[in-house]
């Protein structure tokens, strides 16, 4: 039987592939992560106590535990990633530097010395920086436009710098912009619903036109299994964008928001433009039907509408993520 590690393992995209995991295949899970900002049990809690599940609490930077830990798996999933892009902007990218490029160096050189079925690591899309052609396939230009895209960039091609050096069996996954169920409220789509939940004006930089590819995070994990599950010979050394292939406005997001929470359209507002905007993303679907047999499934409005229904009956999970991020800010 497999065991699959998932660094990262407490965080939004990461929890998701683990319950999905747990849920669609008898594979054996291990959970690493260190519980920064972004990484939360609560986001395992209905899953932490199964047979299947194991969880270590630890830095991926941390030389000798990844080793202890890489030695007993067979797959890796590298999701472990400092990830809030406006933290990269005011406060500099010294975290960002040392989880996302750092981390994923630690990982790499350990499966030199214990190897694994394959190493699987997840980029983003942020990569790209905004599209120079739509859609954007895998060999678009790297042009990352923040601080944590940057980073991400950097891990992204020192892991494919592994395949290449070291004949490593490295996939790298270009997921695009995730949401739903569980996602720090410091990301645009639940920030929009809490703010709608309370009221307040749903914050939109600049003119609102930049779009997104957005891709339901239960789509995402269906991706990510076909990558454990897919010939070795077919995807070893390969670039996925995982995507929808379609782009909706930030404007548009805001405006479903308000119309399911039945919110007046006069609580959009615009604010000033986020340094290092990207304007549009949209990815190509191509390689990952070739490839995976694997295309997302959810429209816009279904997962939306989920991803609303999540945070209206689970207001304990957010509250206390905004108290935890309020007594922080205090204590700093």
């Amino acid at each position: 039987m497999k065991r699959v590690l998932v660094t990262g393992g407490a965080g939004f995209i990461s929890s998701a592939f683990i319950r999905h995991l747990l849920r669609a295949t008898p594979y054996e899970v291990v959970s690493l992560d260190a519980l920064t900002y972004a990484g939360n049990l609560e986001n395992l809690s209905d899953v932490q106590a199964h047979e299947r599940l194991s969880i270590v609490h630890g830095d991926i930077r941390d030389e000798a535990l990844v080793k202890s830990v890489v030695a007993a798996v067979d797959v890796i999933v590298n999701a472990a990633a400092e990830s809030h892009v406006e933290k990269s902007i005011a406060e500099g990218a010294a975290e960002f530097v040392a989880t996302n490029v750092e981390g994923t160096r630690v990982l790499l050189d350990a499966i030199r010395e214990e190897p694994v079925e394959r190493f699987i690591l997840i980029s983003s899309s942020e990569v790209y920086g905004t599209a120079e052609a739509a859609p954007m396939d895998e060999e678009h230009p790297l042009n990352p436009r923040s601080p944590y895209a940057a980073t991400k960039a950097g891990a992204d091609r020192l892991a494919f710098s592994y395949r290449a050096t070291y004949d490593l069996p490295v996939v790298i996954v270009r997921p695009f912009n995730n949401y739903g169920a569980r996602q720090h409220p410091e990301k645009v789509i639940p920030r929009f619903i809490l703010q709608a939940f309370a009221d307040e004006p749903l914050t939109v930089h600049g003119d609102g036109t930049a779009s997104r590819d957005w891709l339901y995070v239960e789509d995402d994990a269906e991706a990510i299994e076909a990558v454990i599950e897919a010939d070795l010979d077919l995807v070893s050394g390969e670039v996925i964008n995982v995507a929808t292939g379609m782009d909706v406005s930030v404007s548009r997001i805001a405006d479903v928001v308000l119309e399911l929470l039945g919110k007046p359209a006069s609580l959009k507002e615009h604010v000033e433009e986020r340094p290092g905007q990207v304007h549009r993303h949209i990815g190509s679907t191509e390689k990952a039907e070739r490839l995976l047999g694997w295309s997302a499934k959810t429209p816009i409005e279904d997962g939306l509408a989920r991803t609303v229904a999540w945070y209206r009956d689970n207001e304990d999970w957010w509250r206390g993520i905004q108290a935890r991020a309020r007594t922080e800010i205090s204590v700093s």
